[in-house]
């Protein structure tokens, strides 16, 4: 997977540069670098698969009746604050008299 990009005649180093970009985004290179920059546990890798699975599932059947998947909600988004395993909200956070019923006044 070796990208080789040579120099055309007058073309300026910012030209070259935009070009092997665009080569390596086309080539999947830099969302692989992205994906690869932190360590991933293999059982986030399996959830995250399998939330990618579930959202191609919904828009393909939405596609199949000619709904708009687009603007469908609750589909491929992350999940907020205060959601179910969210920090936000009351007793959310590690502070005081949140978190896993250590901490604060006894």
């Amino acid at each position: 997977m070796a990208i080789r990009v040579k120099a055309r005649s007058g073309e300026t180093t910012d030209q070259l540069m935009r070009r092997f970009k665009k080569l390596c985004e086309k080539e999947g290179l830099t969302k692989d670098i992205k994906r690869k920059e932190y360590y991933e546990k293999p059982s986030e890798r399996v959830r995250r698969n399998v939330r990618k699975a579930i959202g191609r599932r919904i828009r393909e059947r939405m596609e199949a009746l000619g709904e708009k998947p687009e603007g469908a909600p609750g589909m491929m988004g992350k999940r907020g604050p205060g959601g179910p395993g969210g920090r936000g909200g009351p007793g959310g956070g590690r502070g005081p008299g949140g978190g896993m019923g250590r901490g604060g006044p006894r």
